[in-house]
């Protein structure tokens, strides 16, 4: 990262906490009037829930550019440099486009942070520079197509500012309580708040029926155009196969076999759909399918950096971003599912504000030890503090081990998942995105994004 762009990271952090939102569209929305409301020159597909948000952009981008269109996506956080979270036609924007970017909005951001300081209310936050810097370069570029996932929520998320064609609602469970509420219905009708009467619903599988219900009841108050999978759409078949999976599913428009999508896990060929139903409305309205070959060429390319990513073998390194307990769970699954190792050692690393002993019971079961360790975020829990709680969760002393250096728990891991010349231990890392992005990092894939 060069120091002009480190400064103007810096500028940004000092904004406020990117965990920390004012709930209120009033900043972002009158940045974009000024600026003379870029985001409505193209057309746009926003992505809420609670996880798999940033692996469906990544697909429903895929799909948009095989199918001919230039495309933007906004995703976040980012895993090693901040230019990950603006890209143009599938590569993170270059540092000097990001520079431009927030030197484009610098002036209309002083004016809104004047106008809202004069009236006791914040500055625009990092989140909310961020957006209006992503909807800036998009039409710079110019795209055809926005793909923008929401940073928390939806109802006051900063992604509101834009006016999308397509509305798309991943799985919800428990998370980020402190702003969205303490039941799943409470955090559903955040996420439903990105639902609009224009645009097209397309709504993922809920695992918790008091989602599923506040979603349908808000759609069908709006009057929305609504795919819901389980019921319009859905996964018809899958088989796990060396380095992802053949999957046949059903779209709105028509039904797609024999596809190969080179991500592990159940949860990505749902994700898959979802992108696939987004694309069909976008392009068709829903009513024409999408190219075979098109889609199996989309599919069969897109990556997902961070989320059930082999980044090494002998042993195998899987690196995930899991850090919530629903997270946690999909993992498991995956790697059960795809995986027959003999040892399986964990490397786990959690944030303050996430639900550390939760999250640790759901990889217990999986996880023969765990290396306990930490990034380098401000945020995260020290390893001491995230030791002790996983000797409680584990109730075996000597299953947890303890290394708050990164490159040595690394080491300590992969030396465990060796041991006695074992040749098919495997380690799964896991607890935050700030700890995978390190660990890609360590192993030399930083430029793999």
């Amino acid at each position: 990262m060069s120091e002009q762009l480190r400064a103007v990271y810096a500028a940004l952090l000092e904004r406020a906490p990117e965990n920390r939102i004012e709930p209120d569209l009033t900043r972002i929305r009158r940045v974009m009037e000024l600026m003379g409301d870029p985001q409505r020159s193209y057309r746009s597909i926003r992505i809420a829930g609670t996880n798999g948000k940033t692996t469906t952009a990544r697909i429903i981008e895929q799909i948009l550019r095989e199918a001919g269109l230039r495309t933007g996506r906004t995703t976040s956080p980012h895993l090693h440099s901040p230019v990950e979270r603006i890209a143009i036609d599938g590569a993170p924007i270059d540092e000097e486009g990001f520079i431009q970017a927030y030197e484009d909005v610098l002036p209309f951001a002083e004016a809104v942070d004047a106008e809202s300081l004069a009236a006791g209310g914040p500055r625009l936050t990092f989140f909310e520079y961020m957006v209006a810097m992503a909807f800036q370069a998009f039409a710079t570029a110019p795209v055809d197509v926005a793909v923008v996932e929401v940073g928390l929520g939806g109802t006051w998320d900063a992604t509101g500012a834009i006016d999308p064609d397509v509305s798309v609602i991943t799985a919800i469970g428990l998370d980020h309580q402190d702003y969205l509420g303490d039941t799943i219905a409470e955090i559903a009708g955040e996420k439903a708040g990105i639902l609009t009467a224009g645009s097209f619903a397309v709504i993922g599988e809920q695992a918790e029926p008091d989602a599923a219900d506040v979603l349908r009841d808000r759609a069908a108050e709006l009057g929305c155009e609504a795919a819901f999978e389980g019921e319009q759409i859905g996964v018809l078949s899958r088989t796990p196969g060396v380095g992802g999976q053949m999957l046949s599913v059903q779209g709105i428009a028509g039904r797609y076999d024999s596809l190969f999508l080179s991500l592990l896990g159940e949860h990505q060929a749902h994700n898959a759909v979802l992108a696939i139903a987004a694309c069909e409305a976008l392009l068709g309205g829903g009513e024409t399918p999408l190219g075979a070959e098109m889609l199996a060429d989309a599919l069969a390319r897109v990556t997902s950096p961070g989320r059930a990513e082999v980044a090494r073998q002998a042993p195998t390194v899987l690196i995930d971003a899991a850090h919530n307990p629903a997270g946690a769970e999909v993992l498991v699954e995956t790697v059960r599912e795809n995986f027959r190792f003999t040892r399986t050692i964990g490397l786990v690393g959690i944030l303050a504000e996430k639900d550390a002993d939760a999250i640790l019971a759901t990889l217990e079961p999986l996880l023969d030890a765990v290396v306990i360790s930490q990034s380098s975020s401000p945020r995260a829990i020290p390893a001491d503090v995230l030791a002790d709680i996983a000797r409680d969760v584990f109730g075996d002393e000597d299953r947890v081990i303890e290394s708050a250096s990164l490159p040595d728990a690394i080491q300590r891991a992969v030396d465990l998942a060796e041991d006695g010349g074992d040749q098919f231990g495997g380690v799964v890392v896991a607890g935050s995105i700030t700890l995978a992005a390190e660990v890609r990092d360590l192993l030399g894939l930083a430029e793999e994004v």
